[in-house]
């Protein structure tokens, strides 16, 4: 098996600055072969979209409208691991001195094992060979003080789930400038106004121009109607807040 080292996954650059000459900045990922076996792996950069139905498409570099894939180097795209080897790839961030808009801006690096291919003579057919691919996100940010995420709630379902019940709501970014924001509900009776209960998703980043579904367990909330509010905080503090109306019904 093979897996991408500890905090590796998403890396943010630091802010770039409004004005004056932006520099190169060096980073590296953390990569370790766990397995029993040497591994060939290549790496190479791709463009990433999600939204909250849980599609997730990758392209090609530079076909998104926000991608920094044309600013990163990576200093090699094919590297040997032994088994339970260790090492570190690194790789360069240099901004164009032009840049359209300010906000964050984003693609990932690919981290592939490449199988050896051994034909065998005694099995006839075609051979299918499952390939798991490590994404590790790069998101790089320019001129915040320009920026701002805009948090849309963009849908709102209740659900049951081995016995628990979920609350599913569909949040946008329709910013530019990538937020790590926390749902929480507030649930009050709705004959008697009496506070039933406050509930909070785990936080999740979200990219311009995406969504994400965030789950919020209910517990043991009585079947009833509610009135309830829909509250979104991302760690700077910024807030959106919607009203909604909910049932809990009955297994």
């Amino acid at each position: 098996m093979f897996f991408t080292g500890r905090n590796c996954r998403s890396q943010r650059a630091f802010p770039y600055p409004q004005s004056g000459k932006r520099k190169s900045i060096p980073r590296k990922v953390a990569l370790e072969n766990n397995g029993k076996q040497p591994q060939n792996v290549k790496l190479f950069l791709q463009d990433v979209s999600y939204q909250a139905d849980g599609t997730i498409q990758y392209s090609v570099p530079e076909s998104n409208i926000r991608t920094n894939a044309g600013w990163i180097r990576i200093n090699t795209n094919l590297i040997n691991l032994k088994a339970k080897e260790k090492t570190e790839i690194f790789y360069e961030i240099t901004i164009p001195d032009k840049v359209f808009a300010p906000g964050s801006y984003w693609s990932v690096i690919m981290v592939e094992p490449v199988e050896d291919i051994k034909p065998d003579e005694n099995i006839q057919g075609v051979s299918i060979t499952s390939v798991i691919r490590y994404a590790v996100q790069i998101i790089t940010d320019l001129e915040t003080e320009k920026a701002k995420p805009e948090l849309k709630f963009e849908g709102v379902k209740m659900d049951k789930e081995n016995g628990k019940t979920f609350l599913k709501i569909a949040v946008a970014n329709k910013g530019n400038l990538y937020c790590k924001p926390t749902v929480t509900v507030e649930i009050y009776n709705k004959t008697s106004g009496q506070k039933a209960g406050t509930f909070s998703s785990q936080a999740m980043g979200l990219l311009p121009q995406t969504s994400k579904l965030f789950l919020l367990n209910l517990e043991k909330t009585p079947a009833s109607k509610y009135n309830a509010v829909l509250i979104a905080t991302d760690e700077d503090e910024n807030v959106f807040a919607i009203n909604v109306e909910l049932e809990v019904k009955d297994d």
